[in-house]
């Protein structure tokens, strides 16, 4: 079985409508800025296994965290931040925002892995999205975010502890540095954003 059809059977009923946002019809809300990340060529695979470029999530906010799934300290504490963001979204935007894990490991985080993360850590299909891709393509969008990391002979990263706000066309809008940061910044960032933008028409998946 697929990993698109194993999550499809996991979800239940509902599925068919509730694919991760790497699944759905891309929002067009403008021709992208030269700040903006969704203009970027890579491609890059999600735990559905599905192939896209970060141009897919135009018009709907992002938040980014670069982690990995073997991660024994920081990461797990950034996804729990970016839980932590989500529960305090308002309701008048909670469904504009979406959550955006990318895997420093790309050797070791395969679309299985991460799936398996996703179902470890209960993150739900309809907001987030966790992708791997090339070595290159991941240095070069942790540059363009100020992130930095290291493999050492363990197989751990040492990296910078970021979570990054996109815009819903892609550009930086804030950047919350450090672990167990309170999250109401990065919300009004997020309600200040969407302010300025039409709310977007009902999620339509991809067959």
């Amino acid at each position: 079985m697929c990993l698109l059809a194993t999550l499809r059977w996991e979800l239940g009923a509902s599925a068919a409508t509730n694919l991760p946002p790497c699944c759905r019809k891309p929002l067009t809300v403008a021709p992208f800025t030269d700040q903006s990340l969704f203009q970027l060529d890579s491609t890059w695979t999600s735990d559905v296994g599905r192939e896209v470029k970060l141009g897919v999530f135009q018009g709907r906010a992002q938040v980014v965290g670069l982690f990995f799934t073997q991660c024994e300290y920081a990461c797990p504490i950034i996804v729990h931040d970016m839980q932590r963001l989500q529960a305090a979204l308002p309701e008048s935007i909670r469904d504009r925002v979406d959550f955006l894990l990318i895997s420093f490991d790309t050797e070791r985080d395969t679309p299985a892995a991460l799936a398996a993360y996703r179902q470890t850590h209960q993150l739900g299909a309809d907001h987030w999205t966790l992708l791997r891709g090339p070595a290159d393509d991941v240095r070069e969008l942790a540059a363009l975010l100020g992130i930095n990391y290291q493999k050492d002979a363990r197989g751990q990263f040492a990296h910078s502890n970021v979570i990054t706000i996109l815009n819903a066309n892609g550009e930086v809008i804030r950047q919350q540095v450090g672990l167990n940061t309170e999250p109401q910044e990065s919300v009004k960032a997020l309600v200040q954003a969407l302010a300025a933008v039409p709310a977007p028409p009902p999620v339509v998946a991809r067959p």
